[in-house]
């Protein structure tokens, strides 16, 4: 039996359902369209919004909200309070597994603690708070169960949202600001699904503080999170393998398979932009963010999450200055062009073709 997406969904924008709507059919629904996403694609330039709203009207897809409750029919009703939603990370072998964000400290030593299953590594009590000392290229440095090894911002549905984007570059500045940088054995990468990403980042300023902290652009699509990710430093990689075996990596792409994207990480978690900045800032996943501080800024000030968390309205008006509607268009003519590169090296022969249109 179909599952419609709610009916109350435009109370969402298109930009935050986006993240969601890739769960739809894991619950056999089908997603309605509704006037802010014939809004939402506008500014591509490419598609005939008009049409498509006919088409969806004529098929009784189309969602407006206007519309009498009566002529909606739907096989089944889900009701969620979205005052209820807190913010949460997925892991630490499962993206099943969801623990919200004020209990991770306590499910990480749960976890630590527990038989070897989903939710259990069944590490000695006295092998737990083993601490490894190690010359990080002249930087001291040490790694324990729980220290964050590998952070990565990933290709998927969130790094084409400019909300969460946008937000991950904030929390990378406030923190640059602050006196807080990642901690040296973290290994950074970013790579959005989109150039256009990459555009509103350097357009808002904000890349340049996400290269600060280590995110560069490492490519665009998949890459790290399909194990893409390169060797971790060799300083890193034998601590690892001569003293601990239990290790993480912070990232924000669509699994959270062990070892998937290193070998060393035997504990992965999936979080969100802003947040895999704000663990590669901690280090450790051995951290309660409500009560403890990230760091020791400027000052010797101590710095919470909450100090460089970005509001909803600042978020917003870069969003409104930097994710400009010629950037879309732009980066979408270039696609069907490609680069010079790609128009050398891919030259097909006619007959090797499957298809030609």
């Amino acid at each position: 039996m179909a599952v419609s997406a709610a009916s109350r969904a435009w109370r969402l924008s298109p930009v935050d359902q986006a993240p969601l709507r890739p769960l739809d059919p894991y619950a056999s629904a089908s997603s309605g369209v509704s006037a802010g996403h014939l809004d939402a694609v506008k500014p591509v330039g490419r598609v005939r919004v008009s049409m498509i709203e006919a088409y969806l009207r004529a098929n009784k897809m189309f969602v407006d909200k206007h519309e009498p409750k009566t002529e909606r029919v739907f096989s089944s009703y889900l009701e969620l309070d979205l005052s209820e939603v807190e913010p949460c990370v997925l892991g630490p072998k499962s993206p099943h597994d969801r623990v919200p964000l004020k209990e991770m400290k306590s499910d990480w030593h749960a976890c630590l603690d527990n038989e070897v299953g989903f939710k259990g590594y069944a590490v000695p009590k006295e092998q737990q708070g083993k601490v490894v000392k190690l010359d990080f290229h002249g930087r001291p440095a040490e790694i324990k169960h729980g220290s964050v090894v590998l952070a990565t911002i990933c290709s998927s549905t969130n790094t084409s949202n400019p909300i969460v984007m946008i937000g991950a570059g904030l929390v990378a500045k406030k923190a640059y600001e602050l006196g807080l940088e990642v901690k040296p054995w973290v290994k950074t990468s970013l790579t959005p699904g989109s150039v256009v990403a990459t555009e509103y980042l350097k357009h808002s300023g904000l890349q340049d503080y996400l290269n600060q902290q280590g995110f560069h652009v490492a490519a665009h699509g998949c890459a790290t999170c399909v194990g893409n990710s390169g060797d971790l430093d060799g300083s890193v990689s034998a601590a690892i393998t001569e003293n601990i075996s239990l290790l993480l990596r912070y990232c924000q792409p669509t699994e959270t398979s062990r070892g998937r994207v290193n070998p060393l990480t035997r504990a992965n978690y999936l979080a969100s932009p802003p947040l895999v900045v704000a663990y590669a800032l901690a280090g450790t996943v051995d951290i309660d963010f409500e009560k403890e501080p990230i760091g020791v800024g400027k000052g010797a000030k101590e710095v919470f999450l909450r100090d460089i968390w970005p509001s909803n309205q600042e978020i917003d008006e870069v969003v409104e200055s930097s994710v400009q509607t010629h950037l879309l268009i732009q980066e979408s003519v270039r696609l069907h062009h490609g680069t010079q590169i790609l128009v050398v090296a891919l030259v097909w022969r006619l007959e090797f073709m499957y298809t030609v249109s």
